[in-house]
């Protein structure tokens, strides 16, 4: 029985091929398809890791010829250097840490690429990602993976109800041990997953950074204004750290903030990386609908970071997260995560770390990328 057509986002991992291997078992016409994302040069793009360099076009062919399924590479690679690398580089230029997974998600994978599905015919598009999907008369649920150890929904909180009624993801409520086991038995040429960020060449954040940020040097401060040292540009550090600022101290300095405007790099104690509260813009609900105000929910600051219980309120747009137990390193840039229960609730952008007051503000619109045509 033909459940309909699906185009599978497939990158030559494990993942992605076991994704092909279930759907067509359980009675999909199954499409596989491969991004093809990097804008850069030939001696670049050899070196372009993750799911969608040439080694990832390869890969998924030979899978797609294994399981004889029709394969295709979709050129995103404009989109992808707008959307994505001239946000990458904006961001850093701002003293913010971005998170291209995620928006890679919303704008190219489950944006361009759900549209690309759409144009081929397809009922629906499915991907590897360790998340469930659940139809409710309510509406759709985006819930966490059965295997905690390899939930992916952090990443996926942008996705809405247009977006889920159009996706599968079947590995969802596997684990992982069970499919690589499955796809061993089955002699899949999978090749070996990459947790780098895709289109920084040999994984060299450091030279990608100078190659294509603005770098502005300034000063290194203590929370007091006193000057520690110099830096060479702010897109060199991020909140948290503690190696590479070149200080001679007696004690151990963290970064706190990366203060844009005066081009001044904050260091100071652990203690003072600690934040019971946080700003977020860029706002993203699952279910279309802004939680109430004062919503009791569980949050992640970051992908690794445990979930710990907070209070989520609204302003202009906005929405100030208060936390139970106060969180290191809050980072300007990273997502954080909202859940109730299983489900995902929706997330945003961090603006900042809130000491007092709330304050809230905008992102600025313009983006650049020096060194590359975005």
């Amino acid at each position: 029985m033909n459940k309909g057509r699906v185009v599978v986002a497939m990158s030559g991992g494990v993942d992605s091929s076991m994704t092909a291997v279930l759907l067509k078992e359980a009675g999909y016409e199954v499409i596989g398809a491969t991004m093809q994302i990097w804008p850069g040069e030939t001696s670049d793009e050899d070196r372009f890791g993750g799911c969608c360099g040439l080694e990832a076009i390869e890969a998924a062919t030979r899978v797609a010829h294994k399981l004889g399924i029709p394969h295709y590479v979709i050129d995103l690679r404009d989109i992808f250097a707008q959307k994505v690398i001239a946000d990458f580089c904006q961001e850093y230029s701002l003293g913010r840490t971005p998170n291209p997974c995620v928006i890679c998600n919303k704008y190219i994978k489950f944006g361009a690429l759900l549209q690309k599905a759409g144009e081929m015919g397809a009922d629906f598009m499915a991907t590897g990602h360790y998340a469930q999907i659940e139809y409710t008369p309510s509406g759709y649920r985006l819930l966490k993976a059965t295997d905690r150890s390899k939930d992916q929904s952090y990443f996926l909180y942008t996705l809405g109800q247009s977006e889920l009624q159009q996706l599968l993801f079947p590995l969802g409520n596997r684990h992982k041990t069970e499919i690589k086991k499955e796809a061993a038995r089955l002699g899949l040429p999978t090749r070996a997953e990459s947790q780098d960020i895709c289109f920084i060449p040999d994984n060299d954040l450091g030279a990608f950074i100078a190659a294509h940020v603005p770098l502005e040097p300034g000063d290194i401060v203590d929370t007091e204004g006193n000057i520690l040292g110099k830096h060479t540009g702010l897109a060199q550090f991020t909140v948290g750290q503690r190696q590479g600022l070149g200080l001679a101290s007696n004690k151990r300095l963290y970064v706190l903030r990366l203060d844009a405007s005066s081009t001044r790099l904050i260091v100071g104690s652990k203690e003072q990386l600690l934040g019971k509260a946080l700003l977020a813009g860029n706002l993203s609900w699952v279910s279309g609908e802004v939680p109430p105000e004062g919503a009791k929910i569980s949050a992640k600051i970051r992908y690794q970071s445990p979930e710990v219980a907070a209070e989520l309120y609204f302003n202009n747009g906005t929405a100030e997260v208060r936390f139970q137990q106060p969180q290191s390193a809050i980072t300007p840039g990273q997502a954080v995560v909202g859940y109730q229960g299983e489900a995902v609730l929706g997330g945003g952008t961090i603006i900042e770390k809130l000491e007092g007051e709330r304050v809230a503000q905008d992102f600025p619109d313009t983006v650049f990328c020096r060194g590359r045509n975005t």
